[in-house]
């Protein structure tokens, strides 16, 4: 007898140390815990099993899975069926302790309880157990209920076996030792289930401080805001295309579920650094906007020039005292003045709009106009334009300075600087090439660092495609119109043979259809016209 003990003894010490390795290298929670009832069921031979969760409010225990072999059951978990119990309270109406249900009373007290026959216990209510008696026709007997607690002695999970069986089959009591052995697992368990919350919870954590930089950037700019949200949702799009394709090229490329999050996180924070750049930079929509659209001053001096030149007409006109003729002539030559004024006041206005190309003839235009006379409001005369004005005003494309523009691109250098300064988990550790390299080319023209194709993952370079199209097809920029999706393809389309996308992800954003998907959820239907599949460079159906 003593030698069988011993060997219970031992085949228990086997079970719970593979249990522990198991509990080390699992990462689901449900299989975790589904594992820990079994292994603890079987260690004790019992009949039936529970183990209970603490509700999110701390005020239930919650069935989490329930499993018992004569009655044939097994709910929650993995494998089982839904859970229809009801949770345990532990506070009665009052507000007070529940100490009326063993699992309760375990919880609240962190103490193990072992009943060798519920039927003669007084201590607990267990009349609804013996309703379920009757109801399933079933002899509840012995019971052991054990708390597991974290490190820091919160209530993780309550353990409950139920009818412990003898070699017979016959029902007995739980022993001091199989109360032992699952204190033992229960402990374990705990520490492993405080892992996986802790990890949880900073993945949590990580997942929120990215939604805070966003959040930042978005009041910051309404409109990088919504590029924020839209690029990583585009990125993993065209990322499923491309795990999905069993040809070609990419037939090789595979994603998992750390890969997928990698990303994700990696097109949520890939425009990041733009929290650094001045809104009037980010935001510009006129050449001569910065905190506020200075073409407001520049009316105001067309102003002051036609209204100098009404006063100089009305003197001239008093000067020619009663000649008709005269004063005739200074009132045409006054409304031929006036009218070539707001000429320049018009051209000037149009100027300030930008756009995919300025004329040399029109910035001559607008040096010539800068060179107008105009007094100011402390009596000092001046050109008409100042050399910043005359700078912006002459941008050939867009509305950004070279200053400005460096400004703008200097966003993807902080961004690596910034993501590069944290220190990533290994699941994670890629996050700074794929959010630092969707301003690369692959003919090595990009920025920040001139990479070519080769330097480049898959996924910073699909990235970039989504970068792209998003801005091509955004509707909601201060500065431009949102393309129409033909025109969109069409320019993305040249930039996959000039060397600036990669051509083989760009095929498959077009053969998965993935511009179409993505263009009726998030783009005016207005800008969604009929697409000749045929037509758009460097694509062959």
């Amino acid at each position: 007898m003593q030698e069988l003990n011993q060997t219970q003894i031992a085949q228990r010490l086997d079970q719970l140390t593979e249990l522990s390795v198991e509990l080390g290298s699992s990462h689901d929670t449900e299989t975790l815990l589904e594992r820990i009832l079994i292994v603890a069921k079987s260690m004790t031979n019992a009949d039936g099993g529970t183990l209970y969760r603490p509700s999110e409010d701390k005020r239930y225990l919650d069935f989490t899975i329930l499993i018992n072999d004569t009655l044939q059951t097994h709910q929650g978990g993995v494998n089982g069926a839904a859970i229809t119990a009801p949770g345990v309270p532990l506070f009665d109406d009052n507000g007070e302790k529940n100490l009326a249900s063993v699992a309760a009373y375990a919880a609240h007290f962190g103490l193990s309880v072992n009943i060798e026959d519920v039927y003669k216990a007084d201590v607990f209510n267990f009349s609804a157990m013996v309703k379920f008696d009757q109801l399933r026709h079933y002899h509840s007997q012995s019971f052991l209920t054990v708390p597991m607690s974290d490190h820091e002695g919160e209530l993780v999970g309550v353990l409950q076996l139920i009818n412990a069986k003898d070699d017979s089959g016959a029902i007995r009591a739980f022993s001091q030792t199989d109360q032992r052995f699952i204190e033992a697992l229960a402990a374990q368990a705990a520490v492993a289930l405080t892992h996986q919350r802790l990890i949880a919870q900073l993945e949590e954590l990580l997942e929120s401080l990215v939604n805070l930089i966003n959040i930042g950037i978005d009041e910051k700019s309404p409109y990088t805001g919504r590029h924020c949200q839209f690029v990583p949702e585009l990125t993993m799009m065209l990322a499923e295309a491309v795990h999905n394709t069993e040809t070609g090229p990419m037939a090789d490329f595979r994603m998992n579920d750390a890969d997928r999050k990698e990303l994700w996180l990696a097109g949520l924070l890939h425009d990041c650094g733009k929290i650094t750049t001045p809104v009037h930079v980010v935001d510009k929509a006129t050449k001569l906007e910065t905190i506020f659209d200075r073409i407001a001053l520049i009316d105001t001096r067309f102003e002051v020039l036609l209204r100098d030149a009404e006063i100089a007409a009305l003197k001239r006109q008093v000067a020619a005292g009663g000649d008709q003729a005269a004063i005739a002539a200074i009132a045409r030559e006054l409304a031929e003045q006036q009218a070539a004024l707001r000429a320049e006041r018009d051209f000037i206005r149009d100027a300030n709009v930008g756009g995919e190309g300025m004329q040399a003839a029109d910035q001559d235009r607008v040096r010539a106009i800068a060179q107008h006379r105009w007094t100011g409001p402390d009596g000092v005369e001046r050109d008409f334009l100042d050399a910043d004005e005359v700078m912006n005003l002459t941008i050939k494309f867009g509305t950004l300075t070279e200053s400005e523009r460096k400004e703008i691109n200097n966003h993807i250098s902080m961004t690596i600087r910034m993501l590069e300064a944290l220190p990533w988990p290994k699941h994670l550790k890629n996050v700074p090439e794929y959010a630092g390299g969707h301003h690369e080319r692959m003919d090595g023209k990009g920025y920040p660092r001139g990479l070519t194709k080769d330097q480049m993952s898959v996924q910073a370079r699909l990235m970039a495609i989504a970068d792209i199209f998003e801005a091509l097809t955004a509707k909601d920029r201060p500065y431009k119109k949102g393309k129409m999706l033909s025109e969109s393809l069409r320019i993305l389309g040249n930039f996959s043979l000039n060397g600036h996308i990669d051509p083989d992800l760009f095929d498959i954003f077009i053969r998965s259809k993935i511009y179409l998907e993505f263009a009726h959820k998030n783009m005016d239907e207005k800008q969604i016209d009929v697409i000749d599949e045929a037509k758009i460079p460097g694509y062959t159906p």
